[in-house]
């Protein structure tokens, strides 16, 4: 889909440049339409029955008084679904895991409360959503486990160790539990995270539209759309060429809608069955019946020196994931990574639960692991007496120290230090307890953030018009983060054209193929794709050009040329000619070109030879009121080194959000879940809580400067994730110096600090 440019300098403005998002406009105005917003004629409205049990078969289901509601069309059950693939392997999406994938509507069986099992198709959505209430169900119950001290009891490591290469077993060195034995200096505690459902503003929506002839286009709540067109081909035995999905703009994703989304499924099947448009919305409290970050405990032991340099290393975790499928997260290893020691040893598993599966949320796995892990070093820093600050610079590492390779850069002893300046962390006094300002105890705290840096292969094209416009275009998207933005700065960069000439097109599965947006790989890949491609017009402009006849540029070179000011120019000077005339002069109406950018053979061994990853620093201020024990975080400072930033005013904006969403997994979030009816039971935003303005105060933002070439194609990391990492960890530990009381558990809750004065 298209994105109007926003009001722009007339001047190029390139890569490093604080441009405007383009899309903003769009956004602002509500033009920018989002999966639920399409208006597509004689459209039929789905919303979806829940399973009120946890676990067993349904064994009626009583529709009559549903039926009778003035404007249902029909409901759909197991008994009555369209046909639909039966092997569990024509429902592997791009990201499957392990498993058996969740099939709605296939049978009778119930995996999880919440669980669709039937879909009330009417003429709006007000009938539906009466009728809906009034499907009377009945079931055979079997026992349920939610518990997750429960689930424990039955941890196991899956084989293979396979998932898309998101996890990545340990790698042990040395001999870590000797070391610890024979240190001075040992710290050893267990640590918790609780589950954390995914709350994007946008909920999972789709707009299925059927045009009669065979094809639908599916306006999808997804991060990829490609994903979900060869899903829905292969479930429904559609065939690709006859899918066509949109996500132009995506309200919030976090990993939600890496996988297609159980919405998704009800809302092609209805329109296959009724052979015409529908529309399924999750409600709310539907959005906790499906992706989530995974519960976990994790056990770390330290062994330092006297001095306080570490000599063992031993991390063991396990994280929750369903019966039918076994979601396995990096956990263990974000520490042996970053942190000096000998002797490092990490064990990982995971434990079932009657539960939807839990999956990716913004840097799944470093946001628990590297959390969890550097609230420990924060615990061994006070046990070896030594500032945790300087324990960290101790311990600093130059290489991965659990693979044992090089870092194509690591700039995190200038991110400490750019940090800890900004903050004022040496006007810091050491002792817990020991600053206050009236009623309140002040605190500050540090930790490190680290997270991967990566690059997928992905297709863009350029298309110059002869008036002087570029559009580019790829199958991306843009789930918040300024894909749209990225695309056009870099294609100015690129061909030296103002923002406002250009238009960036995407989430649209018609498009160059490219993979689901996640893991902040998007700006680096994207932006290379397009970069090629844009190179490629200048190529093909230089090329028609240099046979015009007494043309300037006959006995030239292309690399003595450069694209400026909507022209192309000889470096040196002498001869330049606008890209219209010269279209114009060749007799072009248009240039148009695709390229893939992929990683070669140099890169690949370079991946295998070097580490890629970015770092931060994380400097946290709070407030906490001694006799109330509210805790307010006043004042962040974040210093990230991610290689080449594009845009900094977007890029502020992606660790603005994850500092926040830190700020919730630090004090606020959490999913209860009942043992009795194997529910989530805070399934709502009154009661699952998130920070509000209210709770967001000072956040400054450093951008370390990390010259990196080897990285990715533009010396990108990407930002989507780091601002998460670690920063929860520095609220955690500011904590501990303000009150005294060390709490492991997270969200670090009023009560949990009241049960605190009691021991």
């Amino acid at each position: 889909m298209t994105s109007n440019a926003s009001p722009a300098p007339a001047a190029p403005v390139g890569i490093g440049t604080a441009l405007s998002r383009v899309d903003g406009l769009a956004k602002v105005t509500g033009t920018a339409k989002y999966a639920a917003e399409y208006h597509v004629p004689g459209l039929l409205y789905g919303v979806a029955v829940s399973s009120r049990i946890a676990k067993g078969r349904i064994t009626a289901i009583d529709e009559e008084a549903a039926r009778a509601v003035p404007g249902v069309v029909d409901i759909i059950t197991h008994n009555n679904r369209p046909r639909q693939a039966w092997l569990d392997r024509n429902w592997k999406d791009e990201l499957a895991i392990p498993g058996d994938p969740f099939k709605a509507l296939h049978d009778a069986e119930i995996l999880f409360a919440g669980q669709p099992i039937a879909v009330v198709i009417a003429e709006s959505f007000e009938a539906a959503r009466y009728a809906a209430s009034l499907v009377d169900v009945s079931y055979e119950e079997q026992a349920h486990n939610v518990d997750f001290e429960a689930s424990l009891a039955e941890k196991f490591l899956p084989l293979p160790l396979r998932r898309r290469n998101s996890f990545h077993p340990p790698k042990n060195h040395g001999d870590a539990q000797a070391a610890y034995d024979a240190a001075p200096l040992k710290h050893a505690a267990t640590y918790h995270l609780a589950t954390e459902h995914h709350n994007p503003m946008e909920m999972h929506a789709s707009t299925v539209e059927w045009h009669g002839d065979g094809t639908i286009t599916v306006y999808d709540k997804t991060q990829g759309s490609q994903g979900v067109q060869a899903y829905l081909a292969s479930a429904f035995g559609l065939g690709k060429k006859n899918v066509r999905v949109v996500n132009a703009y995506v309200g919030g994703g976090f990993g939600s809608g890496l996988r297609p989304q159980w919405q998704v499924q009800l809302a092609t099947m209805a329109a296959i069955h009724l052979e015409r448009s529908v529309r399924v919305v999750m409600t709310r409290a539907q959005m906790f019946t499906h992706a989530h970050r995974p519960e976990c405990t994790y056990s770390i032991r330290l062994g330092t020196d006297t001095d306080g340099k570490l000599s063992a290393v031993l991390g063991d975790a396990t994280t929750s994931t369903s019966r039918f499928e076994s979601n396995m997260e990096d956990i263990v290893t974000w520490g042996m990574m970053n942190y000096a020691s000998p002797n490092i040893h990490g064990e990982y598993t995971i434990a079932p639960r009657d539960t939807y599966t839990s999956a990716d949320m913004r840097a799944p796995g470093a946001a628990t692991g590297m959390t969890l892990f550097e609230i420990a070093v924060d615990e061994m820093a006070y046990r070896a007496k030594v500032d945790p600050l300087e324990f960290r610079l101790l311990n600093y590492s130059d290489i991965d120290n659990m693979n044992r390779t090089p870092f194509t850069s690591k700039a995190l002893r200038e991110a400490y230090r750019e940090g800890a300046a900004r903050f004022g962390w040496e006007r810091r006094s050491p002792e817990p307890r020991s600053m206050r300002d009236g009623r309140e105890l002040i605190g500050w705290g540090v930790a490190t953030g680290m997270w991967d840096a990566q690059f997928s292969k992905t297709a863009a094209s350029a298309k110059l018009s002869a008036n002087g416009d570029l559009e580019v275009a790829s199958a991306t998207s843009d789930i918040g983060t300024g894909t749209y933005t990225v695309m056009a700065q870099v294609a100015a960069d690129t061909l030296g054209l103002p923002p406002e000439r250009i238009t960036a097109r995407l989430g649209d599965s018609d498009l160059p193929t490219a993979p689901v947006q996640g893991g902040s790989w998007a700006a680096a890949s994207t932006g290379a794709a397009v970069q090629l491609a844009c190179e490629a017009v200048a190529k093909q402009l230089f090329k028609a050009v240099h046979k015009l006849k007494d043309s300037p540029f006959a006995n030239a070179s292309f690399d003595d040329v450069i694209c400026a000011d909507g022209e192309l120019r000889l470096r040196d000077g002498s001869a330049a000619m606008p890209f219209t005339e010269i279209m114009r002069a060749a007799g072009l109406p248009s240039i148009e070109v695709e390229e893939t950018a992929t990683p070669g053979v140099g890169d690949m061994i370079s991946m295998a030879r070097k580490s890629r990853n970015t770092h931060s620093a994380i400097f946290c201020e709070v407030r906490v009121d001694e006799e109330l024990h509210q805790v307010r975080v006043t004042r962040v400072v974040n210093a990230v080194a991610a290689g080449r930033i594009i845009n900094p005013k977007t890029a502020r904006s992606q660790i603005l959000g994850g500092v926040v969403m830190a700020i919730g997994m630090a004090l606020h979030e959490e999913t209860f879940a009942d043992r009795q009816l194997g529910r989530w039971m805070n399934h709502n935003l009154a009661e699952y809580h998130v920070p509000a303005h209210a709770d967001v105060h000072d956040i400054d933002v450093i951008f370390v400067d990390e010259p990196d070439p080897e990285v990715t194609p533009l010396g990108v990391k990407g930002l989507g994730e780091i601002g998460i990492v670690g920063t929860a960890a520095a609220i955690a530990n500011a904590i501990y110096h303000a009150t005294g009381k060390r709490i492991r558990s997270l969200p670090i809750t009023i009560d949990k600090l009241l049960a605190a004065d009691a021991d």
